[in-house]
């Protein structure tokens, strides 16, 4: 399954995924995945928000359990963020059924849609919808780099937009949702172990910084007279990894538009795109407020003008406790009673965190060696790849099998 995987859409300059949503890459993420189902025998269902589910069992029945994760990336993503949770889905279906596993209740594996949001700007827009938590509205209005709206790359890739919504009669169907996911960080390779269970998911948000200046030749106009928004767009840089260190917090700006964005020209526009996330909300808070009121301060020496736009929001996500303490009793369990899985926080977001609002939900890491994530050298041991597996099949035999 990995080695089938594995090329699509790889950028043979870059060695990273550029699987964007509703792209041409995605849909041959999309046929590898129905083609997986098929080969099980699993029902194959695309649902209205365009994410795909292949069920063991009747899906009406209720009370499923249900795992997987997604097979979008982010520019020039790693080639484990999401598949890996896919591809150890169905492993763990087949570890089972070689093992003679009897269901007692349904199951399902999933790709939700758009995790990354590398597209549309919005992370998990596949189960944001699912759980009400973007609305259909909202979600038409979404544009990618190009001006192509949502509704309209849908329709491009075969899949009718007026469905969009949330889907609360799904959700109602499912008991419990296992995502498996590589570990965004070294925890695990600190701490030795090959598997971990996740706690909570940390804050976080992003935030659209736009410095107003005015354009102007570059080799002409005097260093006094310049309205140059590139120079507190800079400065606001520093203060944000200055403000993260303060806070025990993270502050990335990672992402920026210039206009004219010509070589000879003084930028007329600097927009850059903050990402920030926390332990809690307070530090949070702390960290985002202090870097605006630092942007606001050298924009206003500068003579620019600015605005702040909070674009997406999670707060603190505490997956449910009964379950978390379900997976470590079945995981301690399989393993003879020796130490315990270690359970830890991250400070990235997850599908698993979107629907934990409307149902029980929990994770499980693998370790990853270097740390490295979104990232062509994000990587994982094959034995740790095989070790999550036989953890995620322990989980679902412990939770939907006789």
């Amino acid at each position: 399954m990995w080695r089938e995987l594995a090329p699509l859409g790889r950028d043979s300059g870059s060695g990273g995924y550029r699987r964007y949503a509703w792209t041409a890459a995605d849909a041959d993420c999309r046929a590898w995945f129905r083609a997986q189902a098929e080969a099980r025998g699993l029902a194959y269902e695309l649902d209205r928000n365009g994410n795909q589910w292949a069920w063991l069992g009747d899906p009406l029945a209720g009370d499923a359990v249900v795992t997987g994760s997604h097979l979008d990336s982010v520019p020039d993503g790693g080639a484990f963020d999401g598949p890996l949770g896919v591809v150890s889905s169905f492993a763990a279906l087949d570890e089972l059924r070689g093992r003679g596993a009897r269901f007692s209740r349904p199951l399902a594996i999933t790709n939700f849609g758009d995790e990354e949001g590398a597209r549309f700007g919005l992370a998990c827009v596949g189960s944001r919808l699912t759980a009400g938590r973007l609305t259909a509205g909202q979600a038409r209005e979404l544009r990618d780099g190009d001006g192509v709206t949502l509704p309209q790359a849908m329709e491009a890739a075969g899949h009718d937009p007026s469905t969009l919504g949330p889907d609360p009669e799904r959700l109602a169907r499912i008991g419990a949702f296992i995502e498996l996911h590589v570990e965004q960080g070294r925890a695990l390779d600190l701490s030795g172990d090959p598997v971990g269970i996740a706690s909570a998911i940390w804050p976080h948000g992003r935030w659209r910084f736009d410095f107003r200046g005015e354009a102007n030749h570059a080799g002409t106009t005097r260093l006094a007279d310049r309205r140059d928004p590139m120079l507190p767009y800079a400065e606001t840089v520093l203060a944000a990894r200055r403000e993260a260190e303060l806070a025990g917090a993270l502050a990335t700006f990672g992402k920026i538009s210039v206009e004219p964005n010509g070589v000879n020209a003084i930028p007329s526009l600097v927009r850059g795109w903050l990402d920030s996330r926390a332990a809690d909300q307070s530090a949070l808070d702390t960290v985002v407020a202090g870097i605006e009121a630092a942007a606001r301060a050298y924009a206003d020496r500068a003579g620019i003008d600015l605005s702040v736009v909070r674009e997406s929001f999670t707060p603190v996500v505490e997956f449910e406790h009964a379950l978390r303490d379900e997976l470590g009793k079945i995981l301690g369990q399989r393993s003879g009673g020796g130490a315990p899985v270690p359970v830890l926080g991250t400070g990235a977001g997850h599908d698993a965190g979107i629907l934990s609002g409307s149902i029980p939900t929990a994770m499980l890491f693998v370790r990853n060696p270097t740390g490295v994530s979104h990232s062509p050298a994000e990587s994982a041991a094959e034995d740790d790849c095989v070790a999550g597996v036989l953890a995620l099949a322990d989980v679902l035999e412990g939770l939907a099998c006789a």
